[in-house]
């Protein structure tokens, strides 16, 4: 494997969009995964930009992706990096790419002084879970991740 990770350029947003959809797949929510090229561009680099991102590679082959943007933890005072997203193709999977990829953000964030990275795995999820704890993450179950979304996030902002 000729493995590279680097930041997502503007040149990467397609390829970066095939990963997202495979990713929506394996997770059984593509029919949620409405995201454009367009969208993701101008997240990413566009006027208001808010999220930052890498691609890795086998050669010239995207593999996986990362999507993170910063985030605050109010009670502990804790300036950190939240993981939107990070996917890895089927058959690079337990080839070291996922935490190659995991390094790289802590050193991007530890780079910009933050302290913490937080991210959301789906309970079903069992190996997802098993990597992260074994990488040394502490799992909350007291928290319960809750949404404003769609109608529901129109009628709140009016």
């Amino acid at each position: 494997m000729e493995l590279t990770i680097s930041n997502i350029t503007p040149a990467d947003v397609s390829d970066v969009i095939t990963l997202i959809r495979a990713f929506a797949a394996f997770e059984n929510l593509s029919d949620f995964c409405e995201i454009t090229e367009d969208t993701l561009s101008e997240a990413m680099f566009g006027e208001r930009t808010v999220v930052d991102g890498l691609i890795a590679r086998d050669g010239d082959r995207p593999i996986g992706y990362a999507i993170f943007y910063p985030n605050f933890a109010s009670f502990r005072g804790q300036r950190g990096l939240y993981l939107e997203d990070i996917y890895i193709n089927d058959e690079y999977r337990g080839k070291g790419v996922g935490e190659a990829m995991l390094r790289e953000i802590a050193r991007i964030g530890a780079a910009r002084g933050l302290e913490r990275m937080d991210f959301l795995v789906l309970d079903w999820n069992t190996p997802a879970l098993k990597f992260y704890e074994k990488l040394g993450a502490v799992r909350d179950d007291e928290e319960r991740h809750y949404k404003f979304t769609d109608d529901a996030f129109r009628r709140l902002a009016t």
